[in-house]
């Protein structure tokens, strides 16, 4: 199947509107605050997972070789701005579904997609992606997370930590970014292993911070975990490109989101605005009150159309290719989320800060997602080098 056949950028096609459509559906049927209850009881969203799973939604990005609905990232996408928009942001969705899916599909053995692919597509297993390190950041070439091989064996030993990974309470498996370390104790190229989330060797502990979603954050000890040949994807030589290849859908897929949590904003921040009456009329009559609104709105429709362009033309054209559009993406969403939240808060008053009205705890999503996954600031680096060719700066 042709993604090109069922999608516009430029215009929401009948199969993007059964998809965003049924979602909402789904959202709906668990009811509003499905997600704050999660959060209240400490436990996953597994009845969201359930409904996706059932609705194909899971698995929509993956080709239907492995069981996918073969409509690749640009399904995925409008799956995730309808979440954001309904407030139901499943963290786990883009790690397992929209980072490892595609590096999988890509990179993994036939063993790998037999085994974990296909499940993945049906939603009977959950992957974390555990990149990020307390040092190093994401910065591949100065992790000290180390995958050596063991001299009696053809297995090998992982050790090191990993700081700020979802949801790994919750997953089945977590895909792991090291690095080789060689017999002199030299770290060399990146790596992609695939570790048991249950291994015994792996350590948890939750990261305290402001809740988002129901997926919570988590600091990785491993302590000479072991992995077999079969468990490290991409081989020895190829965990770089491999994890690109899961880098510009994470992008992507956050500017979905981002672009979901402002749809959310505006929308109620207009009603209300039309509802609330200040002498006699309604505040949005008010320039002060719907210029924002409108600078917001125009500023989230140039997001969205680069969002739906990224995921479009994702799969179509090479990776590196795909990264120009994906970052400019996630820049551009980023900042219209954050803008649309606090003109929304604005626009409420005093009442934007009450838990009645809800609309203060969209904030924290809309201005992490300038921080992470990849800085506003690294955007900007990626795109003076690599798009203008100025001097490097760091």
């Amino acid at each position: 199947m042709q993604i090109q056949d069922e999608f516009n950028v430029l215009q929401e096609t009948s199969t993007e509107s059964q998809i965003r459509e049924s979602v909402r559906k789904i959202t709906d049927s668990l009811g509003a605050g499905y997600i704050d209850r999660c959060l209240k009881t400490d436990t996953p969203p597994q009845e969201l997972w359930d409904e996706l799973s059932k609705a194909g939604y899971l698995g929509i990005g993956i080709s239907t070789e492995y069981g996918g609905g073969g409509l690749g990232l640009y399904g995925l996408f409008c799956v995730a701005e309808e979440l954001a928009y309904k407030e139901s942001l499943l963290v786990m969705l883009v790690m397992s579904s929209g980072i490892v899916a595609p590096i999988l599909e890509k990179w993994g053995t036939d063993y790998q997609k037999d085994k974990y692919l296909r499940r993945m597509a049906t939603g009977e297993i959950k992957f974390s992606f555990a990149i990020t390190e307390q040092d190093s950041g994401s910065n591949l070439y100065n992790m000290k997370t180390a995958l050596k091989r063991n001299t009696e064996s053809n297995s090998y030993s992982l050790n090191g930590s990993k700081c700020y990974i979802s949801g790994v309470n919750d997953a089945d498996y977590i895909l792991v970014v090291a690095r080789v370390k060689q017999d002199d104790g030299t770290l060399t190229k990146p790596v992609l292993c695939i570790v048991d989330a249950k291994d015994t060797k792996v350590q948890k502990t939750v990261i305290d911070m402001p809740h988002f979603s129901a997926d919570k954050q988590w600091q990785l000890f491993f302590d000479n975990v072991d992995i077999s040949e079969d468990h490290i994807v991409g081989g020895l030589d190829n965990g770089l490109s491999a994890v690109f290849c899961g880098l510009n859908p994470e992008r992507i897929l956050m500017a979905a989101y981002c672009n979901g949590i402002a749809m959310n904003a505006i929308e109620r921040a207009s009603k209300y605005a039309c509802e609330r009456i200040v002498w006699k009329k309604p505040i949005g009559a008010h320039q002060g009150i719907s210029h924002p609104l409108a600078k917001a709105k125009i500023n989230l429709e140039q997001a969205r159309l680069m969002t739906r362009k990224a995921a479009f033309l994702h799969g179509s054209i090479p990776e590196n290719e795909v990264a120009e559009y994906a970052n400019y993406a996630k820049y551009a969403s980023a900042e219209a989320a954050i803008q649309a939240v606090d003109t929304a808060i604005q626009v409420h008053g005093g009442n934007g800060f009450t838990d009645a009205y809800g609309i203060a705890k969209l904030y924290w999503p809309a201005r992490l997602f300038r921080t992470a996954p990849v800085s506003a600031e690294m955007i900007l680096n990626y795109v003076s080098q690599n798009i203008l060719n100025l001097p490097r700066s760091y």
